[in-house]
C-alpha cells in the first residue's frame, strides 16, 4: 500500500476537542511585530533532525475563573484571549519532570523534530510531554503533520547549520530580514 503524500495526510488529521495546529503565518499577520515567525528563508532550510515549535489549540475552550486577569501570550508578550502554555526547549535537550497539570483547555507551544518533509508539508515527532494532552490526544513520541506556516519557531541549535547550508541569495535575504528586526 503506497504511502499518502504528506499534504493528504496533514488534511485528513484530526486531533480532539477541536484542537487545530495554529497557523503562525496569520498570528503574524494579525499581530505584527508582537508575534515574531521565522522567516521564510529560514523554513526553506529546515530539514530532518531539525527541531521547530509549533501551537495547538482549540476556540472550545475559554479562560477558567482561577486564571490570570491578564493572559500574556509567551510569543509575543501580548494579551491572550487565554493562557498558552509552552516548552523553552525540546524534552530531547532538557529532561523535564512529569507535571500534572489540570486539562483546562488552554492553547500549548511545542517542540517537535522534524522527520519527513515534502515541499512545505512535514511529519514530526512531538519531543515534549504535554500538559493538555487528555484534552487534544497529541502524546510525548507521536507524528503530528503541519504546513510550513504553522512553525513558530526553529530552534537555536540549527542556526549554524542551517546557516552554512544557505546559497548567496538566500543569506542576503536572510541578513536583510535580520537588519529589519533591529530596527
Amino acid at each position: 500500500m503506497p504511502k499518502q503524500p504528506l499534504q493528504q495526510r496533514l488534511e485528513q488529521q484530526h486531533f480532539d476537542n477541536g484542537y487545530e495546529l495554529v497557523d503562525g503565518v496569520a498570528m503574524h499577520a494579525e499581530n505584527g511585530d508582537r508575534f515574531q515567525i521565522p522567516h521564510d528563508v529560514l523554513k526553506k532550510h529546515v530539514n530532518v533532525g531539525h527541531f521547530v515549535e509549533v501551537r495547538i489549540d482549540s476556540p472550545r475552550f475559554s479562560v477558567h475563573k482561577d486564571a490570570p486577569i491578564k493572559c500574556m501570550c509567551p510569543v509575543c508578550n501580548g494579551e491572550a484571549t487565554k493562557p498558552i502554555l509552552s516548552h523553552d526547549h525540546p524534552a530531547t535537550f532538557v529532561e523535564l519532570p512529569k507535571r500534572d497539570v489540570p486539562s483546562r483547555g488552554w492553547g500549548e507551544d511545542f517542540w517537535v523534530q522534524v522527520t519527513q518533509r515534502n515541499g512545505d508539508y512535514f511529519a514530526a515527532r512531538v519531543d515534549n510531554p504535554l500538559y493538555e494532552t487528555r484534552l487534544h490526544g497529541v502524546n510525548e513520541g507521536d507524528v503530528i503533520l503541519f504546513h510550513a506556516d504553522h512553525i513558530l519557531a526553529v530552534h537555536p541549535s540549527h542556526r549554524e547549520e542551517i546557516v552554512l547550508g544557505m546559497d548567496a541569495v538566500d543569506l542576503k535575504e536572510l541578513a536583510t530580514w535580520l537588519a529589519s528586526q533591529r530596527q
